[in-house]
């Protein structure tokens, strides 16, 4: 009895087997990261193709190329997949190695907010360019 007394925890022992730990979606954040580094290896891939594709060729070769709609799908993919990989990465360097509060939160919001304008911009880019 006396061992009830001090636990301060009033969570019930279901609760407490069916808590998820103190973030609530680290299986799901671990899932997604594995799941944009497979993607990013035959988009990188291809990138690397197209980059050696592009050496000595002049800037109507290299806009032809992207104008291609296969090449241009695969250039949204890898910019998407890019971006969202180095979000989930920096997200957890933040939080591993930011210990003010403040400091972390402003921190993730920058990383998000610069992913989601480079994401955009990029890929309004390769529109632009497949459009004409």
């Amino acid at each position: 009895m006396t061992a009830d007394l001090h636990n301060t925890d009033l969570q019930t022992p279901l609760k407490r087997v069916r808590g998820l730990g103190s973030a609530k979606s680290g299986t799901h954040h671990f899932i997604v990261q594995r799941v944009t580094a497979v993607a990013l290896i035959p988009l990188v891939l291809w990138i690397i193709y197209l980059a050696l594709a592009l050496v000595h060729a002049d800037y109507a070769h290299a806009r032809a190329l992207v104008h291609q709609p296969l090449n241009a799908l695969l250039l949204i993919a890898f910019v998407i997949a890019v971006f969202w990989h180095a979000q989930l990465g920096v997200q957890v360097v933040i939080e591993d190695y930011v210990h003010t509060r403040w400091l972390e939160v402003t921190s993730q919001l920058a990383v998000k907010f610069f992913c989601v304008i480079g994401a955009l911009a990029s890929t309004l880019a390769i529109v632009r360019v497949v459009l004409g």
